[in-house]
């Protein structure tokens, strides 16, 4: 997983799928959902220690959960059962 250099954009390898269908990506945008949610502006965050605070903190659980969610895929993948 790399991040953009300005909009913290995840990108991921995008693989064709093994069956050959289709699947369309939206790229998850974290900072402008985050924002969006916590009702701040970049200037907010720049300007005020506790929106940055604020921001930095759902933006690390932000991490945490696609992370897990991660884990939870892999380990499906690796204990099948058939």
């Amino acid at each position: 997983m790399s991040f953009g250099l300005f909009n913290f954009e995840r990108r991921r390898n995008l693989a064709t799928p093994p069956d050959g269908r289709t699947e369309i990506l939206q790229p998850q945008r974290a900072l402008r959902r985050i924002l969006s949610f916590t009702g701040k502006t970049i200037d907010d965050v720049v300007n005020d220690p506790i929106a940055k605070r604020l921001v930095l903190g759902y933006y690390k659980l932000d991490i945490w959960i696609d992370r897990e969610v991660a884990i939870g895929e892999l380990e499906r993948q690796w204990n099948r059962t058939k």
